[in-house]
């Protein structure tokens, strides 16, 4: 663990400043509300080692795709998130000396995240060359209530007389650290003051997303005595405040700033709605402002919040999860999705990954109502058309469906050959989303609706994709990259064919279902996906005859044909100075290697674990754990659910450990680019799916529940269904309250039992 990052149940601390991981904490410490974000760079000039990062939902770029060859097929592009408008800004000077904390040294530097409330803290002194000693006091947030408002509130108290200039910006000078070749993505940048606010307006290259922000000032001072001043300049306003501070009296300053974008305003209203905005912030005031925040995270956590007694360190972990989930995804807007680092870096573009429906969908099914998740699914069902132009691009036809690996707008923006053209499990993951979703909450409609045209794309996609061998006398997949991105270019990935198989086998059935229950809406779909009966018997042909690489001498499927080939030498053999071999090794090394960089086969087994008996889990996790060196953020969570599964409980927590604080300890060394946010749903899947053991099984919820030896108790809160009910784990003691809905059926560990409406039910499950 960082040493300065101190446990505490509800916040993150941070105590001292420690300029080496400015950029680390700058991630971890991030703000946002599902529509903007930011980094948690600081307001007062930083000279030092920084990541800049101002981010707003579904402002994107098309970044040319940068790469040494073209090949059919390529994008174009590779979309971005992009850094906006900087309105944090409030620079501080002391008698001409400028505040700046990688100049002058920050005495009992305190940071926290107060993730009970949504507010970001900071408070330290500094002695200036003159001797003054400062004591400052920040606090910033992004508003759950009011979308588009982000605010900052300074208290600032000097030792001595002494000359204070604020001078507060509105900065459009503003890049992107990934950008290729250094481009500029913003154009027609103008800036202005108006009265008391500043103002500036910016436009996207290319997208022409139209950004437009402003800002308020207030200042108390005890005699009020204090000059300003408004200016800018073509890339940004400033307001300027000048006074005289007595010695061992205060000056609060607050900024209030509204960020507003053409993805939900018109063009032509965009400035006067964000000066409205700031006007009624600015008179609602920062007191007000922070109350409303309070009571909207309280309201989040009444739904959401993991409770555990007896271990603070995973207390403040899952936690820390959990508010990073619900600060970058709230699901009010299909048009949004879930990037691998949300609104707190940059890597990976801000796009969408397949990790939104393998990972997060089933936290949003349990911890908010049915439209949030449905949203998710509604996205990829907008993007369906250019799912089937992706596949076009690739040489598929009759409406087959390749989602994309990376994208913004379904278009696929991805830039590395073996992952844009064979890292097509993705479609299994999207199909699979629909079974999930149904499944859990009943929203048998939606099949109807939306999701059976998907499915079909999918289906028809598989069903090209492989072609029958002659030599072996079975269905093959040839060319693909499964989970484990270090194996590029293999045959028969175990995980992909058995997909596939799934994905064709429940497009028919759910076919089959709603020519009996719906015919005419059958019909429809037929008649707009051109769908044909022939279809489904080449799909039973591939279905009842795929290939799968198995070893008979040990009884385990095969991550791909010639994986026994491979030098099987364990992770722990590894020297340490070895470790990540990502960061040590050749790509030729890793991909000659055995190691696995997150659960593949075993990701296959979390999906469709009603498949196979307790031996065969416990066989395939024993052989290819040991092989697996958990360098994806997404590989610990699927081996801590497995591990409680099979009773290796020592593991599932070690597992639990390594998802939950992956950013918090910085595991992998690269929270600097951000946090991991897809991964942190997984961190409330081994709560749920792996201590609590929650499944849906024929409609019913069953649990099968075993916690760690040092924890008391777990309590967390779900929707399913027409329930909201509480549960309870203790060691040996089951507790489900049904908060609200009609009695409900449930099962512990192969027992049904029965929870009234408003009533308690304690089960002893040991």
């Amino acid at each position: 663990m960082k040493d300065y990052i101190k446990i505490h149940p509800w916040q993150i601390v941070e105590e001292g400043f420690h300029r080496e991981n400015a950029k680390v904490s700058e991630s971890i410490f991030s703000i946002g509300n599902g529509r903007m974000g930011q980094r948690a760079n600081f307001e007062e000039k930083y000279s030092g080692a920084s990541l800049q990062g101002s981010y707003l939902a579904g402002v994107y770029y098309p970044d040319k795709t940068r790469v040494g060859w073209w090949k059919n097929g390529y994008p174009e592009y590779f979309a971005k998130v992009l850094n906006s408008v900087s309105w944090n800004n409030v620079h501080i000077s002391v008698d001409g000396e400028l505040i700046d904390l990688n100049v002058q040294e920050p005495i009992n530097f305190k940071r926290v995240l107060d993730m009970q409330n949504g507010l970001l803290i900071r408070s330290y002194s500094v002695v200036t060359a003159k001797g003054i000693t400062l004591d400052f006091e920040w606090t910033r947030f992004v508003s759950m209530n009011r979308k588009n408002i982000g605010v900052v509130s300074l208290s600032l108290k000097a030792s001595a007389d002494c000359r204070i200039s604020i001078r507060s910006v509105l900065s459009g000078d503003i890049h992107n650290q990934d950008s290729n070749y250094d481009e500029f993505f913003w154009q027609d940048t103008i800036s202005g003051v108006e009265g008391s606010h500043l103002w500036l307006r910016q436009k996207t290259k290319k997208t022409n997303f139209s950004v437009a922000a402003s800002s308020l000032h207030n200042i108390s001072l005890d005699n009020n005595n204090y000059t300003s001043a408004l200016s800018n300049t073509d890339l940004q306003s400033a307001a300027k405040f000048d006074f005289h501070l007595l010695p061992n009296k205060s000056v609060r300053f607050q900024k209030y700033s509204a960020i507003c974008s053409s993805m939900y305003e018109e063009e032509s209203q965009l400035q006067s709605t964000a000066h409205n905005e700031a006007r009624a912030a600015y008179e609602a005031g920062v007191d007000v402002l922070v109350e409303e925040q309070k009571k909207a995270w309280s309201d989040i956590w009444h739904n959401c919040d993991v409770e555990i007694d007896g271990d603070d360190e995973a207390q403040q972990s899952i936690r820390f999860n959990i508010f990073q989930l619900f600060q970058t995804y709230t699901g009010d807007d299909s048009r949004l999705n879930i990037g691998p680092k949300g609104f707190t870096g940059e890597k990976y573009g801000g796009s969408t990954y397949w990790d939104t429906e393998a990972y997060c969908l089933p936290f949003y099914l349990a911890t908010a109502p049915n439209d949030v998740a449905r949203n998710l699914l509604v996205y990829r069902y907008n993007q369906l058309d250019k799912a089937i132009e992706n596949a076009q691009k690739l040489g598929f036809n009759k409406g087959a469906a390749l989602y994309p690996m990376v994208t913004m707008n379904g278009e696929e923006c991805h830039n590395e050959w073996e992952i844009t053209f064979e890292e097509i499990h993705r479609n299994g993951a999207i199909a699979y989303a629909v079974y999930d979703y149904i499944n859990y909450t009943g929203d048998t409609a939606y099949m109807a609706e939306y999701g059976l045209e998907v499915l079909i794309g999918i289906s028809r996609f598989w069903s090209q994709r492989v072609h029958f061998s002659e030599d072996k006398q079975q269905w093959v997949m040839l060319g693909v990259t499964g989970p484990n991105e270090f194996e590029n270019n293999v045959n028969n990935n175990w995980y992909t064919n058995k997909f596939a198989v799934w994905c064709l086998n429940y497009t028919r059935d759910q076919i089959q279902i709603l020519q009996k229950e719906n015919p005419k809406r059958f019909a429809e779909i037929a008649t707009k996906t051109a769908f044909e009966e022939s279809e489904i018997q080449h799909w039973n042909q591939i279905t009842q005859n795929m290939y799968f690489p198995h070893d008979a001498k040990r009884d385990i499927f095969l991550q791909q044909d010639g994986f026994l080939d491979k030098e099987l030498i364990p992770v722990s053999q590894l020297s340490s100075d070895q470790r990540p071999i990502v960061e040590h090794w050749s790509w030729d090394r890793i991909l000659r290697s055995c190691y696995i960089k997150q659960a593949d086969v075993l990701q296959g087994f979390y999906f469709f674990e009603d498949e196979f008996d307790l031996e065969t889990h416990k066989r395939h996790f024993d052989f290819y754990e040991p092989l697996t060196v958990h360098e994806s953020s997404l590989s610990p969570c699927i081996h801590s659910i497995l591990a409680n599964k099979i009773g290796n409980y020592d593991k599932a927590y070690e597992f639990y450990l390594r998802t939950a604080r992956l950013d918090l300890n910085d595991i992998n060394n690269d929270t600097c680019d951000g946090c991991h946010i897809t991964s942190m749903a997984g961190t409330w899947m081994t709560i749920s799916k792996g201590f609590a053991g929650m499944r849906v099984r024929n409609g019913r919820l069953h649990l099968s529940p075993h916690i760690p030896n040092n924890w008391k108790t777990i309590r967390f809160n779900i929707r399913f269904r027409e329930n909201y009910l509480r549960i309870s784990i203790g060691n040996d003691q089951l507790e489900v309250q049904n908060i609200e809905g009609p009695k409900i059926t449930m099962n512990c560990k192969g027992v049904d039992f029965q929870v009234d409406s408003t009533q308690t039910k304690s089960i002893n499950y040991a």
